[in-house]
């Protein structure tokens, strides 16, 4: 469970050069399969750490999972784990977040939308949530930062897709890129080491710049550092995308 696992310092290693990691990803620059430290880009700007809005005032060390802009017709929806929103409690968002600075600004989160699969049973097949942002400075988040967009039913692995997220024990965003494959017809799974608790809700962007997963779903994202999960994105994420992007 990559929102409450246990940590230790994390290490990430030097890359070994194999035919595979040398491998050109199909949806985005570097090798497959190896965790390195995100760089500042414009397309990393849209991902971000989620923290207890009572941490606001001092951000290093708190922030708990990832969450992702993408694009609505208000400008303000986030993408995320279930397992992140569930508990309640007020919280921000912090795109671009490193080393305790908030270079976009801390956003707050105003609405959170659940599915029923989550909300009533905490269904694997239902781990991911969105989330509206209230204004700030008169400007909405995907203004500022931009935002990739939402892609429902596409074929799992017909891409590489980058993962970006926020391990508990960094104050940096990781990255890795890698082709994901089946685990079931309802979730996909991806090679990546070194994604520990907090990497919860990391968007899975393919070439596109279309978010095509979501770390969460099966052990709500995976038990180890090296695999983890994402609900296939089909008809139920669609449907309900539409209604989270509808809310002012």
């Amino acid at each position: 469970m990559k929102r409450n696992a246990l940590l230790g310092a994390v290490v990430l290693l030097a890359v070994a050069v194999t035919s595979a990691s040398e491998a050109a990803a199909d949806g985005g620059p570097g090798p497959l399969g190896v965790t390195t430290v995100a760089a500042a880009t414009t397309d990393s700007a849209r991902v971000g750490a989620l923290f207890d809005a009572e941490d606001a005032g001092r951000l290093a060390g708190a922030h708990f999972c990832t969450a992702s802009v993408v694009h609505s017709p208000h400008h303000n929806l986030l993408v995320t784990a279930a397992h992140c929103l569930g508990g309640g409690g007020d919280l921000v968002f912090v795109p671009g977040y490193r080393d305790g600075k908030a270079p976009y600004g801390v956003w707050t989160v105003a609405r959170v939308f659940l599915p029923d699969g989550w909300a009533k049973g905490q269904h694997e097949d239902s781990d991911v949530a969105f989330a509206t942002l209230r204004e700030r400075d008169g400007k909405e988040v995907e203004d500022v930062v931009g935002a990739n967009r939402l892609a429902t039913r596409t074929a799992t692995g017909a891409t590489a897709v980058t993962v970006t997220g926020y391990p508990d024990s960094r104050e940096v965003p990781v990255r890795c890129v890698n082709r994901p494959t089946a685990h079931s017809s309802t979730q996909q799974r991806i090679e990546c080491p070194d994604f520990t608790g907090g990497t919860s809700g990391s968007p899975w962007v393919n070439g596109d710049d279309q978010v095509v997963g979501v770390l969460g779903g099966h052990e709500q994202g995976g038990a180890t550092a090296d695999i983890s999960y994402s609900v296939v994105l089909g008809s139920e994420a669609a449907e309900f995308y539409e209604d989270a992007a509808c809310d002012p």
